[in-house]
This record gives C-alpha cells, sequence and structure tokens, in this order.
C-alpha cells in the first residue's frame, strides 16, 4: 500500500475532470460490472489504457477468452484523468541519458517504439471509430529560462542526427509570433511527433472496440487477494472469483500487493495535478498572442504542461502534493491558480471551472517495465510510464497481448523497458526520498 490517502484509491470518490463531462458514456453490455466466479485465458487487471489494448489485442488477433477487472469504471484511472499529451518519450531520462546508458542502438530501438506508439493511437482511432478530438501538429518543449535552449539545441540535434526526427527549434521571437507569449517563454523545440487528445474519449473508445471483438470487461471488481493453485491463479473479488490461466498486470500508479506482491514496492507513484479555465473570449487570447493547439511543456524539472482545448478553455499540469488529502487538493489549487497567473499575466483573474488530480507512475531507473515475472511466466506486466502513457501504454498492452499469442518474444522489447522494475532500497522510504527529489527539482528550477 502507498503512503498517499485512501481517497485517492477509494473509485467512490468523485475525481472532477472535464473529461467525466465531455465524454460520451459506454455503451450497453461494455463494462459488464462486478464479476461472478468466471474462468478464462487471460486475466487483466486494470482498466486503463494498457489493459483494454491488451484485451483487444488480445481477444481480435488471438481469439483468446479475456476477462479484465477494473476497481471502478473503466478508464478510472490515469488514463482518463491525464492531460491528453499523445507524445513520447515515457522517461524521466533525458535522450543524451539514455544513449549513455544503454547505447544509440538500443535507445533508438526504444524512441523508434514510442514513435510508433504515437501512430498507433492514430490508427485505433481510425480503424475503430474513436472520436478522440485529436489537436495539434505535434509538441512544443519550451524554454522557461535563457539558459535552457542550449538544452534543447541539444535535443534538436540528437533527435534529427541520431533518431531521424525533424525537430526544429523556434527563437523567442518566433514562437512569440506564432504561437504563443508569456513570462516563462524563452524559445521552443517543436517536435512534430504527437498530438493532444481527449484521454477519457480514447479510454472508452479502447473499451467498446475490446468488447466487440469479445473480451469481457467487469468494473467495479477489486481484485482483494491472488493466489497460483494448480496452474490457475484465482483472482479474488467481493463478488466472486476469477480463475485464469495467465494473468496480465496493468495498474501503473495504482498498484497494489494485493495483485502481485512485492511489486508495488519497486513503484514511485507521484502525484500530477491540472486545472482548467471557463473558455477564454477572443481578447483574452490575443493578450497572450495564444495561437496554437500544439501541446505544451516546459523545461522546468518539476514541469508545468499546458494545452488550449476545444471551446478555448486552457489546461494547465503542474507535479505536487505528497498526501493526497483533500485539504492537499486545495492548496496545490491555490499555488497552481498563482502560478498560471505568474507565467500568464492577463488571464491572472480567470476562473477555475475543473481542478482533478492522479498518478504517474515511476521506477528507479527512470522507463517504463515491460515483460514477463521470472519466477512465474504466466504474469505478465506493463507499467511506469513517467508520465508520458497516451500512447506508451496502448502500444504496451498490444506487445503483452503478443508476446501472450506468441507473436512476440521479450527480445523484442527494447532494453530501457525491459524487465520488472528495480528494487528501492528501503521503499518504506520513498515518501522522503520524493520529498528530498521534489526539494532538489525546486532549486534546479529556480
Amino acid at each position: 500500500m502507498s503512503w498517499y490517502h485512501p481517497g485517492m484509491y477509494d473509485a467512490g470518490v468523485p475525481v472532477g475532470s472535464l473529461w467525466e463531462e465531455e465524454a460520451p458514456p459506454l455503451g450497453p453490455g461494455v463494462d459488464l460490472g462486478p464479476v461472478g466466479d468466471e474462468t478464462c485465458d487471460v486475466a487483466i487487471v486494470g482498466g486503463g489504457y494498457t489493459g483494454l489494448s491488451c484485451a483487444l489485442h488480445l481477444a481480435r488477433d488471438f481469439n483468446l477468452d479475456v476477462r479484465l477487472l477494473e476497481t471502478g469504471p473503466l478508464g478510472w484511472g490515469a488514463s482518463g484523468r491525464n492531460g491528453g499529451f499523445c507524445t513520447y518519450p515515457p522517461s524521466g531520462r533525458s535522450l543524451g541519458e539514455l544513449i549513455a546508458h544503454y547505447g544509440e542502438a538500443e535507445a533508438g530501438r526504444f524512441i523508434a517504439s514510442q514513435v510508433e506508439a504515437v501512430d498507433l493511437v492514430r490508427s485505433l482511432a481510425r480503424d475503430e471509430a474513436i472520436d478522440l478530438q485529436p489537436q495539434g501538429d505535434g509538441t512544443l518543449h519550451v524554454a522557461h529560462h535563457p539558459a535552457c535552449m542550449a538544452g534543447l539545441e541539444e535535443e534538436r540535434d540528437l533527435l534529427n542526427r541520431v533518431f531521424g526526427i525533424a525537430a526544429r527549434l523556434l527563437p523567442k521571437a518566433e514562437v512569440a509570433e506564432t504561437e504563443y507569449d508569456s513570462t516563462e517563454q524563452f524559445g521552443a523545440l517543436h517536435n512534430p511527433v504527437g498530438f493532444g487528445l481527449q484521454p477519457l474519449r480514447f479510454a472508452r473508445g479502447l473499451a467498446a472496440a475490446a468488447a466487440r471483438a469479445g473480451a469481457k470487461l467487469h468494473g467495479a471488481s477489486r481484485v482483494t487477494h491472488h493466489e497460483r493453485h494448480d496452474g490457475w491463479h484465482r483472482l479474488r473479488t467481493p463478488s466472486g472469483t476469477l480463475r485464469a490461466r495467465r494473468l496480465v498486470v496493468a495498474t501503473n500508479g495504482f498498484t497494489r500487493d494485493e495483485v502481485v506482491p512485492g511489486l508495488a514496492r519497486n513503484l514511485m507513484p507521484v502525484m500530477s495535478n491540472i486545472i482548467v479555465t471557463r473558455p477564454l473570449t477572443a481578447g483574452e487570447l490575443a493578450a497572450q498572442n495564444w495561437r496554437t493547439e500544439r501541446p505544451c511543456a516546459n523545461t522546468r524539472r518539476l514541469l508545468f504542461y499546458y494545452r488550449m482545448l476545444p471551446g478555448n478553455r486552457f489546461l494547465f499540469g503542474a507535479r505536487g502534493d505528497l498526501t493526497g488529502k483533500p485539504e492537499d487538493a486545495a492548496r496545490m489549487r491555490r499555488f497552481m491558480q498563482r502560478r498560471l497567473g505568474e507565467v500568464f499575466p492577463a488571464w491572472r483573474d480567470v476562473e477555475i471551472t475543473h481542478n482533478w488530480r492522479g498518478f504517474v507512475c515511476m521506477t528507479r531507473r527512470l522507463t517504463p517495465s515491460i515483460g514477463r515475472m521470472a519466477d512465474d511466466d504466466s504474469v505478465f506486466f506493463a507499467l511506469a510510464y513517467h508520465g508520458d502513457g497516451v500512447s506508451a501504454a496502448p502500444w504496451s498492452g498490444r506487445l503483452l497481448a503478443q508476446l501472450i499469442g506468441g507473436k512476440a518474444e521479450l527480445s523484442d522489447i527494447p532494453a530501457p523497458m525491459r524487465g520488472r522494475p528495480p528494487a528501492i532500497p528501503f521503499p518504506a522510504l520513498r515518501r522522503w526520498y520524493l520529498r528530498g527529489a521534489l526539494g532538489y527539482y525546486r532549486l534546479q528550477d529556480k
């Protein structure tokens, strides 16, 4: 169990997101509700992008009997709460660090896989008729200080030279003229790969596609106990016990020890918070010269990420909060509203209509973990997308389906993502590790 407030894991606590108001509800027969006493080929725990994609591809491509269990409604976790940034890479390491640690070949495989992941989201939306409201041609990585342009220049050069991606550096004046301006805009890197989307529309669209393919999806089915007996996984829930030959763990930042003992302690859930404004007027947009639909993130270690939504609502997100308590949610909202006004002064007094939060999941090595448990080759996992899971998670779910279906091998997983997350020393101290890291990053940002 994590140190966060129990309300963060309670599916009965409203998320309060704008996405919930805008996304069409699931059609009849998609979420089958609490699972009873059932048997299947593959059980998937986690009803977000990873689990739903895995269920879709197992049922559609391999004709397997699949049942998926989710504690809350389908898409209740990070998949229905994130900022809708379909981009890459899902890592806390810079491109240079990835190359230094894994070599150009494996770093190249990693980045290529995630470019493919963005393309997968587009193809899933097209093939399954998911109206995910795409926005923008690529993303902007914005220098929040003049000194940060050197790092963006290095990032551009690596993307161009090593990874074959035609990223382009935009000077401050060009960004101010063609994209937007603010007190923390000193140039930007345009990465042509990526776009914005409505994340809960995507999650519910994946769920509908998986159900059409024959997967059986069960919300309100929290796993309270897991045991292995006579070649069967037995997953106990309040409403019944599911038996399966193989098990997929796709729980990301909401991972608990009840599913796979010991896995949760190797993960670092980090709180991410989002606020959204009322629709901005034409005059308010002009005051910041806002002209872009490209999703943006700045160069702060404790980054701000932001984008203009359809209807001219502005989404502004940030890391923070170490407890998950309701009073700290209110404190973070006040902090973010103040910082929004400091970065975009013309919007200082604009009403905030929505705020919500959820978990980003990280590992000690600062990359995702995809694979099969060494001590039980019938258990597969994919998690820890470091805040960039909108494309990485569906791609990982498809890869797990291919591993289970015999169409892929573990060696097909790029080295930066392969294998179980490394152990975190003294995991009971994770809150203090995180507190120290956040303090250090604040000093760096200054």
